[in-house]
């Protein structure tokens, strides 16, 4: 969620320069726009979670997530800011209703894609190294459930 934000910065520079306004195509293109970043800043957290939970360290896992899910993630954003293109650089009849949608999700997407690889990796370390996942593992080594012990007959027998 923490590159929605900056989607939208892209969004007001897009309208912006293009000299555009933002009408309710367009808004309609923004809530798409949203839900294309957050799935994109998903794909990176979820790896590198996965990552932690195999039992690389905080960085490692944060570099092997970049470097894993940098292709899923720019293919995309290409496929939709490419694909908004001949929306967003029509000149035919009825193309001013559309041409909002278009330049906001090129917009948005350019910027957040960016920011989504920079940012969000960033903040994901600075919020995890006080994180539960720490505290969980700490507290799982402390206590040993259903551990197998010798029975006075030679038997394996178990004790909570």
């Amino acid at each position: 969620m923490m590159a929605v934000p900056f989607a939208i910065t892209g969004v007001i520079l897009a309208l912006l320069i293009t000299g555009t306004t933002l009408d309710m195509i367009g808004a309609l293109g923004a809530v798409m726009l949203v839900g294309i970043v957050v799935k994109n800043g998903i794909v990176l957290v979820d790896y590198t979670n996965l990552m932690r939970d195999r039992g690389h360290e905080l960085n490692e896992a944060i570099a092997l997530a970049g470097r894993s899910r940098l292709r899923p993630v720019l293919m995309t954003a290409l496929t939709a800011i490419l694909g908004m293109l001949p929306m967003a650089l029509s000149t035919g009849s009825g193309s001013e209703m559309w041409k909002p949608m278009g330049v906001v999700i090129i917009g948005g997407l350019t910027v957040s894609t960016i920011v989504t690889l920079i940012v969000v990796p960033v903040l994901y370390g600075v919020m995890s190294r006080h994180g539960e996942r720490d505290r969980e593992e700490k507290e799982r080594k402390n206590f040993i459930f259903m551990q197998l012990t010798d029975d006075t007959n030679g038997k394996k027998t178990e004790k909570e």
